[in-house]
């Protein structure tokens, strides 16, 4: 069988979305995953198809793309969050935001297989403050110099019921009666998983879309204080944000990083903050303008 759609990525909380959409839309997908398990509730999906392979090994790469039909799309969704301090970036960025999408280049030009679909961030710049920001702007400068049909997605800080960012400072304000926080004046444009999967997959076959850069943004501008505070109203807690200054929120951080549990925040996560994550003035709104979109607000969480 020869599929529509490979789908790399796509058991994080956006990647199942998204798969869902597809099903929806009526696509055969493909989607390899070295955690079949955590996908289990995929496989109700009848018209996807889950295999256990590694997609940074270049030859299972060649392999998946052979099964894909010539007019089939490449999605992928891959992303980290945290990485160990280098310059100008560790190597778990590298290997997931730069040498992972090379090598789906290449095994989408040796299969013949031309419209990809690429997961970036709002702030991705080759020379941006942050380890994750400069990884991100080198994956899309590697996907713009080929010769595929790319299209590239620019979203903020995703939010929807399973996400991992509100969840979490949901969780703390259900522990903690006061949480201090760094940066709390930092500015974000959340946008609904809902929304970001529905321009994925209308983008396949927009003639339109190819070789180009979408910001995806919701309607509303938050401070992080701000999300913080949603987060425990959706919590139904009633705690309280104390700002904090840059410098303690460094060394608190740094301290996050130590701990043996997943990284709460990094200190590259607070170099990314130095720059807006909202829709840059003056440019056009993607998910209005270009596919009709009625954005979702984040206080939709709370229905």
């Amino acid at each position: 069988m020869k599929y529509d759609v490979l789908l790399i990525g796509g058991n994080g909380f956006v990647g199942r979305v998204i798969a869902r959409k597809l099903q929806q839309a009526g696509h055969s997908v493909l989607m390899p995953t070295r955690h079949l398990a955590a996908a289990r509730d995929l496989r109700l999906l009848p018209s996807l198809h889950l295999i256990d392979a590694d997609v940074n090994d270049a030859q299972t790469l060649n392999r998946l793309c052979t099964q894909m039909k010539p007019s089939g799309t490449v999605i992928n969704l891959v992303g980290v969050l945290h990485d160990r301090p280098a310059k100008p970036y560790g190597k778990v960025f590298e290997k997931a935001h730069v040498e992972l999408p090379k090598k789906i280049i290449v095994a989408m030009q040796a299969s013949g297989i031309k419209r990809y679909l690429h997961m970036s961030a709002l702030g991705a710049d080759s020379h941006g403050p942050s380890m994750y920001q400069r990884s991100k702007g080198d994956g899309e400068a590697a996907v713009r110099a080929s010769n595929l049909d790319w299209t590239i997605f620019r979203p903020s800080v995703i939010f929807g019921q399973e996400d991992q960012f509100i969840n979490m400072f949901a969780s703390l304000a259900k522990v903690f009666p006061v949480i201090p926080l760094a940066n709390a004046q930092a500015l974000f444009q959340p946008v609904s998983v809902n929304d970001v999967a529905s321009a994925f997959v209308a983008s396949m076959h927009m003639r339109q879309a190819i070789h180009q850069i979408y910001t995806l943004v919701g309607p509303d501008v938050l401070s992080m204080a701000e999300l913080v505070r949603f987060a425990a109203e959706k919590a139904h807690t009633s705690t309280r944000v104390i700002p904090m200054p840059a410098f303690v929120g460094y060394v608190q951080a740094m301290m996050f990083e130590l701990l043996p549990i997943p990284t709460l925040m990094s200190r590259d996560n607070i170099a990314s903050m130095r720059l807006p994550n909202v829709l840059p003035p003056a440019q056009a709104d993607d998910l209005v303008s270009t596919f009709g979109i009625s954005r979702q607000s984040i206080r939709s969480l709370l229905a």
